[in-house]
């Protein structure tokens, strides 16, 4: 099987992973991205417009299928006449000021894939659930003292790992801010907020291990990885209720999802009161990453069997 693989950015961790494992199943795999903008600057409607010569060109050679990545890269996967379409939507794209894009490309495509019951739901048509699935031989839990100890973070103070680029507005880093001065003001023991962002897939990890809780302020979310990576790690989570979270936090100890910022006070002070890593590994033993590979192979071979 031979797919052509549009998407809006090929450094996403989960898509590299989903890149590595398709091949290892003999899936022989092209992506096509645009040119990521420069810094302080978003991509516009002419960096993706750039894509269609090659894009046409390649979907005339041998390849069986488009693999179109994010709602966005829907019209140009579907602008050309020769290849079947399967759609991924991971969220924002359709939860977010895209979302019509989205719909109206996924009426039009061979197949669409969405990452929770309820993206399915808004979408409002036949669609595949297949969340994106975590790498269980990376994300495993370690000692906390000695993952403190590679990261640098004191043992004698308490730390919340926030999992985003702060400067991303969905992902409301000022509310984080907000939720853990307000924490602090009731402990005598320190409570530092980490923006971890920027560092290597790999090394995230060792900073879940070291971290006492994690802390999601999104206002919209598909099924985020972070909060499976943080399940296999055993690490405690408070969230807001978003995407799929309460489903995949049901029967986790000690985690909680709520709305208001008091609430999410109340359930992190908790959490950190409680000083102990969570069940949650038990929780996503059936979302690895192999097996949403092979459902999302299944998704293609479905759609070349028409």
């Amino acid at each position: 099987m031979r797919v052509l693989s549009l998407v809006t950015s090929d450094t996403s961790s989960f898509y590299k992973n989903q890149v590595r494992l398709l091949r290892a199943s003999g899936v022989e795999l092209t992506t096509i991205t645009p040119k990521n903008p420069s810094e302080g600057e978003t991509r516009r409607l002419g960096d993706y417009l750039r894509l269609y010569p090659q894009m046409l060109r390649q979907s005339f050679g041998s390849y069986d299928l488009i693999h179109a990545n994010y709602g966005l890269m829907g019209p140009l996967a579907l602008s050309q006449p020769n290849l079947p379409v399967v759609l991924s939507l991971w969220g924002s794209d359709l939860m977010g000021k895209y979302g019509t894009v989205s719909k109206l490309c996924a009426r039009r495509s061979d197949a669409v894939v969405v990452m929770s019951d309820e993206m399915a739901s808004v979408l409002g048509q036949d669609c595949e659930v297949i969340p994106h699935g975590v790498d269980l031989d990376l994300f495993v839990p370690k000692p906390q003292s000695i993952a403190q100890g590679t990261v640098g973070w004191s043992s004698d103070e308490y730390h919340v790992m926030f999992p985003y680029n702060p400067q991303r507005p969905v992902k409301d880093f000022p509310r984080a801010e907000r939720i853990v001065d307000s924490v602090n003001q009731r402990f005598d023991r320190p409570v530092n907020l980490h923006a971890v962002t920027g560092v290597p897939h790999e090394d995230i990890p060792t900073y879940m291990n070291a971290a006492d809780a994690l802390l999601v302020t999104s206002k919209r979310e598909g099924s985020p990885n972070t909060i499976k990576e943080a399940l296999a790690c055993n690490l405690p989570i408070v969230s807001t209720d978003v995407g799929d979270v309460s489903e995949r936090l049901s029967g986790v100890t000690p985690s909680a999802v709520s709305q208001s910022d008091e609430t999410i006070v109340d359930a992190l002070e908790k959490v950190l009161e409680a000083g102990q890593r969570s069940n949650g590994r038990g929780a996503v033993e059936d979302l690895s990453a192999e097996s949403a590979t092979g459902q999302l192979r299944s998704v293609f071979e479905s759609v070349l069997s028409y």
